[in-house]
């Protein structure tokens, strides 16, 4: 790693975080505006920062997105995308106890707050395994999910009041959330963008509600976590 004397490995980690955030939406990240050339040279900042070889490639791939062709273009921007994640699970890695919160009994803001910065790394997809979501997970995190982010929910016990939840936010959004329920699950997992995943110690819709939990984000047992789900929604049965 480039020792810059001023970022920490603490900070840079949270400063990738944060660029990772505010990616713009892949529809408009080719436009020419003032707003998408700040957070490129922000990235490529926070890149060089982080690895300065890493930091060359980043400046051809942006020599490839300012391309006027769209299809180099876009392939420019999906390998800047796996640069910025290669550089936080590199930085994640290096910081022990990063991604893993320990959440005291009736903390539930704090926990709310940790999840809700999880679900806005998310650009693609974002997948939550709980077999008790309900309607006041639906008002409380769906909400914060970027435009564009496919939005996938495992459940079972709390259908009942979860469809009808899911049904009225994807109206009113205009986003479209799949619902698919199974019997061989207990755990709670939230999985972004099929390259990370995060273990809840409580069910989402009520943790640190009356007891102590845990948010810990799965690194070396990461594809094997993701491919077991994964296999489960595959197979399990279509409610929306």
């Amino acid at each position: 790693m480039h020792e810059m004397g001023v970022l920490s490995t603490e900070q840079l980690l949270a400063e990738i975080e944060d660029v990772i955030r505010t990616m713009p939406p892949r529809a408009a990240i080719l436009q020419l505006s003032p707003e998408n050339s700040a957070w490129f040279g922000r990235a490529l900042n926070a890149i060089e920062n982080w690895n300065p070889v890493k930091g060359a490639m980043a400046a051809l791939y942006l020599s490839e997105i300012m391309r006027p062709i769209p299809q180099p273009a876009n392939v420019g921007v999906q390998k800047l995308t796996i640069l910025l994640h290669q550089a936080r699970h590199d930085l994640l890695a290096q910081t022990p106890g990063a991604g893993n919160v320990a959440v005291a009994g009736g903390m539930v803001f704090e926990y709310f707050d940790e999840i809700r910065k999880i679900i806005q790394l998310a650009k693609k997809d974002l997948f939550f395994v709980d077999p008790y979501l309900d309607a006041d997970f639906v008002s409380r995190y769906l909400p914060h999910v970027g435009a564009g982010v496919a939005i996938r929910l495992l459940a079972r016990e709390k259908l009942a009041t979860l469809l009808p939840a899911v049904d009225a936010f994807g109206q009113q959004a205009g986003s479209r959330v799949e619902v698919r329920s199974a019997k061989n699950f207990h755990d709670r997992y939230l999985l972004i963008d099929g390259d990370s995943c995060y273990q809840s110690g409580a069910s989402f819709k009520d943790g640190a509600k009356s007891a102590p939990t845990t948010v810990t984000q799965i690194i070396d047992a990461f594809p094997a976590v993701a491919k077991t789900y994964e296999d489960i929604w595959s197979t399990a049965k279509v409610e929306r």
